[in-house]
Parts: structure tokens; sequence; C-alpha cells
């Protein structure tokens, strides 16, 4: 049930193009192949097209103990993304007249603090101050326990408002919890039945539906963690999440979802705008993510061990879905940037995953700044032990892997470091890019 996620490494050096058709996909499969063969990743993705699937992929296993392989079909916890379902169905509920967002949270649970100040609008794009019970340590005592409406409102209400109403946005899984409550209230009806009426059935999504306990013998996946084996995750219980992460779907119907909400199939355009308008850098269940010359629109989530990523670009009519049940330093954002990269006809890397070995001695030849007139970044690259650790300007530190003799790479981000230590030289190669570095001190 986290936050947002970011295509920024996607981003950086991608311009994106028109296209006439979907490029060949034997490159991507030996790149899904590869993450399979070293235990990089395990879950599902699909990519979209004029709303027709033009790339899917699933690898890795639902039940690892059993050996039941995911296929297509296989179905995930998608955590936050439950969220966007959640915002279509107020902002549903506000078209058919049984509520209005302008609605104070005190017609429903007057027992929240500040109640009296807070819209449903302010929980929608996280202006509400409501204080997230995720955050605190004593939920992981009783994530995996059930809890009614009365136990999950009182968790909420004990918590003293994080700022004034309205004031700023901090993203709160609280707001969605009390948003499905008050869904079920209007409707009078459990959640479930409400989102399989106004949005399952009406987009025809055959793998999409409010979760319980992971069933195997419905095409459902465990989550897991890898520490040299895939261990399974612990279970969240789903009356816990509600409409902020209790949804299970598929890539496919993800992107089906998302296309549908764009197309106006489930909510009006001018609904559609309002969940689309950003308020610091909050929508209506949805996120913006700019992409130089085009904006694409989405939402992440995480539950237990899953991930999960949706995204479209509206103005090319493509979707991107990703779903994990394991992964073991590849992302959901590395995923979405290769997917990215394959449909815009980018280059992109097979990692080989091959390694070489240095000793820390012979490490301290790289070690250094380096600059380039090329782009505005520089590169410090250090060491830690046996490993080189490179950071650019303004940016995180990342651990490099050796391949060859002077060459390192980044795999999760494609990014390959070939140096040059006679002539004091690196070369950067990045999606497409090559930039030469030259070492300062």
């Amino acid at each position: 049930m986290k936050n947002k996620f970011a295509l920024a490494l996607a981003c950086f050096f991608t311009i994106l193009t028109v296209f006439a058709q979907a490029p060949d996909k034997t490159k991507l499969d030996q790149y899904f192949a590869a993450l399979n063969a070293n235990n990089k990743f395990m879950g599902s993705v699909a990519v979209s097209q004029n709303g027709k699937t033009v790339y899917s992929k699933s690898i890795g296993f639902a039940d690892v103990e059993k050996g039941i392989k995911s296929n297509e079909n296989t179905k995930f916890r998608i955590g936050s993304i439950s969220k966007t379902f959640t915002s279509t169905l107020v902002l549903k509920a506000a078209e058919e007249n049984k509520l209005k967002l302008t609605d104070k949270l005190e017609k429903y649970f007057p027992e929240i603090p500040n109640a009296s100040k807070i819209t449903i609008d302010n929980m929608l794009n996280h202006h509400s101050g409501i204080h997230n019970f995720t955050n605190d340590p004593e939920y992981m005592s009783y994530m995996t326990e059930p809890k009614t409406e009365a136990e999950m409102v009182a968790i909420i209400a004990k918590s003293p408002s994080d700022f004034e109403p309205d004031s700023k946005g901090e993203y709160s899984n609280s707001n969605y919890v009390l948003l499905s409550y008050i869904i079920e209230k209007v409707y009078k009806k459990p959640f479930k039945a409400i989102v399989d009426e106004k949005i399952i059935k009406p987009l025809g999504l055959k793998n999409t539906y409010y979760g319980s306990k992971t069933n195997t013998a419905n095409n459902e996946a465990y989550s897991y963690s890898f520490d040299g084996k895939w261990t399974k995750g612990a279970e969240t219980d789903m009356s816990i999440p509600m409409g902020a992460g209790a949804m299970i779907s598929t890539p496919t119907d993800l992107s089906r979802f998302i296309e549908g909400l764009f197309a106006g199939k489930i909510i009006s355009m001018a609904s559609l705008e309002q969940m689309t308008t950003m308020k610091d850098n909050y929508g209506l269940g949805l996120f913006v993510f700019p992409l130089q010359s085009a904006k694409a629109y989405g939402h992440d989530g995480a539950i237990d061990k899953f991930t999960s990523a949706v995204v479209y670009i509206p103005q090319d009519k493509i979707s991107i879905g990703v779903v994990s049940n394991g992964s073991n330093d590849y992302t959901n954002d590395d995923i979405s940037k290769t997917l990215l990269d394959w449909i815009y006809k980018h280059p992109f890397e097979v990692p080989s995953f091959k390694t070489a070995s240095y000793t820390t001695e012979e490490l301290d030849k790289y070690i250094g700044n380096y600059t380039t007139t090329e782009i505005p970044i520089g590169i410090m690259i250090t060491k830690q032990g046996t490993s080189l650790i490179a950071q650019a300007t303004g940016q995180s530190s990342f651990p490099l892997s050796a391949a060859e003799e002077n060459v390192f790479k980044f795999s999760k981000a494609g990014i390959v470091l070939e140096f040059d230590p006679a002539k004091n030289q690196m070369i950067l190669k990045q999606g497409g890019g090559v930039f030469t570095f030259t070492k300062t001190n």
C-alpha cells in the first residue's frame, strides 16, 4: 500500500516518438528469460497499444513450494493501485448523486480528528491530514488479523491529525480505507459488490476482484522475498486495507481498466479531468509522470512482498501493467523502463549477470570524480570493499557489477561504464546515449 512510483530512469534519455506497430518481441523475450534464469523477478507484464495487448509475459512461480508456475491469468495482489479503483467509485457515486466531493467526513465518521474540516475531495488527493496507520510500528503486529469497520475506524481515529486539512499533501492509506466504508454506506452494499457492478463487469475484467486469503487453486499467487532462495511472505488480511489495497488483478486487466477509465467507459470525462488534476503532485487516485514530450498517468502498489504498477500514456494510447510477487535487485521501475524502451524502439540491454572479480586495491585506479561537457552531470566513483559505487550529481548512489576488465554495469538501469585508466577517461552508455567523461581528481 505504498505511494507513487517514479519513471525517472526511464525518462532521462527517452524522447517519445510515434510508431506504426509494436517492435519485434525477440529481444524482450530474452530480457525476461535472463531475469527468470537468475531469480531476479517473478511476475507478469503486459503492454497495450490502441486497446490491444501487443506484449505479455509471465515468469517465475505462483507457488514456489509446489512448483506452480505463473501464467498470463495468474492473479496478484496489486496494493495501492486499488486506490484508483476506489477513487473511480467515489466519482461514480458523485455522478449518481450519492455523495458530493465537498461533503465533510463528519457526516460519516465524526470521531476522526478534524472530521468537520475534512472533505471527501481532501481524502481523495491526500490533503486530509489523517494519520497513515500503516506507518505505526504496531501495524505489523495485527496486519494478518481480520478487522471490522469499527476496529479499523478506531485505529485510525486514535491518532491526531498530522496537519491541518488542505494545508498540504501527504500520502495516507487511512484516507482510502475510510473512503471504502463511505462507498459501502452510500450504496448500502459491500465494497466487493460495488466494484464488481460499477467497474469489473462493465469493462469485462475477468481476473480482477476484491481479494481474500490466497488460493492457488484459483490461480492466485503467493508473494516472496529472495535471500539465496525464494521465501514466502506474510499475508495481510484484506479486511484491513479495503479500497486502499485489497484488489487482485493481472497486468492485462489493469491495462484494460486504465484504458477504459481514460476512454470514459466508467465515469464521465469531466470526472476524469478531476482525477487527473494534480494538487501538490496528487491527483484523485492517480499520479502524473512527465515523459518529456508526453504525460503518463498511473499508480503503483506494494502489499506484503507484492509490487505493482500501471501507467497510461493518453497521447499514444499506450498502457503498461507490471505485477510482481518476488523481486531481487529488479524493481517495477526497472521493468517499466525496459518496456517503455521496447515499445518506443529505443535500445535496451539484455543483462548477462556475468561478473568479474577485483581486489580492493585493483579498484583504486577507477576511483575519482568524472566530468563531461556533453551532459549536465558529474559522476563520482568510490568503492566499498571489493565493489565500485557510482553516484551522479544530485542522485542516489548505486553499486556497480564488474562485467569484464575495465567494464562495470548497473543492469537495472541499463548503465554501462567503460574505464580507460591510462587516459583518465570513462565512457557512460545508457539508453542509446554514449558520453565520454574525464577524471578530474
